[in-house]
């Protein structure tokens, strides 16, 4: 309409020019107001459209905002506990609001202080929900999961994330700092810590070669830095506040097998004194654990040692014939 509305004002115009009917600054004038109130109208018809889409997502967010946690802190929290560094899920069992049947089902382990417990299984099995409940991103629909002997409902929260070192299957990092990323979860962290857990995650390397080594910038979500060295930065996060549990959700599937070697025969001595719980897909991570559990749609089907599972568990076999090949498992 603009368009046509211009080539007639010049066409007419021209024309009553040519016959000495009109003075060019009075077409000139003529067109401009044109489409002065023309974008005005193409302005008006765009907010029309835009307003209802604007009030159906406004709706959306408000919804989102107002919706309570369902993870909440308990009324009379408990802020003091008997047993240090032991995790336990006592028939434990799990399903998604809405959900045809459990991602987990009648789960029960215990990982004591100094142990290791790996859980390995196929994709969807249901590992990352099992993790989270610890740290309770989500809880339990059945059972109970306990963290140094008491359940995570009734703990203070603040005790609990503080007991809970928990590194995400997606590693993320925030905006600031590769110190203030490291310093999350205890700010008073001296700079020898952050060195040491950093060397312990075989970061500190890739640290130093930064222009300001741990004053480097870090942009949000750590998109500045590769795969593998935001997966590190991140088990150093949870290396600093030296916690009584890891939780190591896939933590090391961005490493090469050296990186990764090297990253748990450093963690050893550092973790001796905390249960770890390693969730992963290689086999080469988790073949040390004092206990491994084989996960499959939501239940515990194989359950000890890397040799013991060998010559009981039909699935860990085949995962290990997978990876390593069948000469290895032979």
């Amino acid at each position: 309409i603009i368009n046509i509305s211009s080539v007639s004002v010049i066409w007419i115009g021209g024309n009553r020019i040519g016959a000495g009917e009109m003075e060019i600054g009075a077409m000139v004038a003529y067109l401009t107001y044109l489409i002065q109130i023309l974008f005005a109208v193409v302005m008006v018809t765009f907010m029309v459209s835009m307003i209802p889409r604007a009030a159906v997502a406004a709706e959306r967010v408000v919804e989102v905002l107002d919706t309570e946690s369902t993870v909440r802190q308990p009324d009379s929290p408990v802020t003091q506990v008997a047993e240090r560094g032991t995790l336990e899920f006592r028939d434990v069992g799990f399903a998604y609001p809405g959900a045809e049947r459990p991602v987990l089902c009648n789960l029960s382990f215990r990982v004591e202080a100094g142990t290791t417990t790996a859980i390995i299984g196929s994709t969807g099995a249901g590992k990352t929900t099992l993790v989270n409940l610890v740290s309770r991103l989500a809880d339990a629909t059945d059972g109970t999961v306990l963290v140094d002997g008491v359940d995570v409902r009734e703990l203070d929260l603040d005790l609990l994330w503080s007991t809970v070192g928990y590194v995400p299957q997606k590693p993320f990092l925030f905006s600031g700092t590769v110190a203030s990323n490291l310093k999350y979860g205890r700010p008073d962290a001296s700079d020898g810590e952050l060195w040491e857990a950093l060397e312990v995650a075989q970061a500190s390397s890739f640290v130093q070669s930064m222009p300001d080594g741990v004053e480097s910038p870090i942009t949000q979500g750590g998109t500045n830095v590769s795969g593998g060295q935001r997966q590190r930065l991140c088990i150093a996060r949870a290396l600093v506040v030296k916690p009584e549990i890891y939780v190591f959700d896939d933590s090391f599937s961005a490493l090469d097998l050296a990186t990764d070697a090297r990253l748990r025969a450093a963690l050893k001595p550092h973790t001796a004194d905390a249960a770890v719980l390693i969730v992963a897909q290689r086999v080469s991570t988790i073949v040390d654990a004092d206990q491994i559990l084989v996960l499959e749609d939501g239940e515990i089907i194989g359950r000890g040692t890397h040799e013991q599972l060998l010559e009981t568990c039909p699935t860990y076999i085949e995962i290990v014939e997978s990876q390593i090949g069948q000469g290895a498992v032979a």
